[in-house]
């Protein structure tokens, strides 16, 4: 994948959220912050340089340029944190106000045609048959109307973090879904099963607020 378009972007984006978490999250002090940030960035466009092109209608570029972006923060800290640390690093780090804005935007669209109508195209698409830094998906409506489960078999997180020796985070990755489903404000947030702990599947379950776990 070449540095230019959404991977520049999303490090234009997130890079000060992402520096500023240092300190906060983690305690580090300034001038160490803006070291590693420097080697994050040389991390960060090795790892987008080794990643394939995502096909056109593949909508989860996103999601592994911001893995891309952990995990080059990750390889640069002086000390090894805890899963909860990252956890915490991590959802700071990302939930700034544009990322805010676009999930309540994506909640008021939420079980909507459109809405529909993008999932059951990214499920039919099975992109990880083609690119393992992508994603398998089924579409899953629940039977009583109450939403829909997005079941995915394959997950490029999963495939980067390995590569990168940082497979125990993607726990941290995986709850922020929990934080974008309630600032989008149109669903309570269902899951069973992660592929990152050991899961059958992950499961992203969207129920209708007020219907119910």
């Amino acid at each position: 994948m070449r540095y230019v378009g959404m991977p520049v972007g999303m490090w234009l984006l997130f890079v000060r959220s992402f520096r500023r978490q240092l300190t906060a999250a983690l305690g580090m002090d300034g001038a160490t912050a803006s070291r590693v940030t420097g080697d994050a960035k040389k991390r960060y466009k090795a790892i987008v340089a080794a990643l394939p092109t995502f096909e056109k209608g593949d909508r989860f570029e996103m999601n592994i340029l911001s893995c891309a972006m952990l995990c080059a923060f990750l390889k640069a800290l002086p000390t090894e944190p805890t899963l909860e640390q990252v956890t915490t690093y991590y959802r700071d780090a990302m939930m700034i106000g544009p990322v805010r804005w676009f999930c309540r935007m994506g909640g008021r669209q939420k079980f909507t045609d459109r809405d529909v109508r993008g999932m059951r195209a990214a499920a039919a698409l099975n992109a990880a048959d083609r690119n393992p830094y992508s994603w398998n998906m089924e579409f899953l409506p629940y039977p009583d109307g109450s939403g829909y489960e997005a079941r995915f078999s394959k997950c490029g997180i999963c495939q980067l973090m390995r590569e990168q020796g940082l497979f125990r985070y993607t726990p941290a990755m995986c709850r922020l879904d929990y934080d974008m489903s309630e600032v989008g404000g149109a669903t309570d947030f269902v899951r069973r099963y992660t592929l990152a702990s050991g899961g059958p599947y992950c499961d992203c379950g969207y129920k209708r607020k007020g219907m119910g776990t």
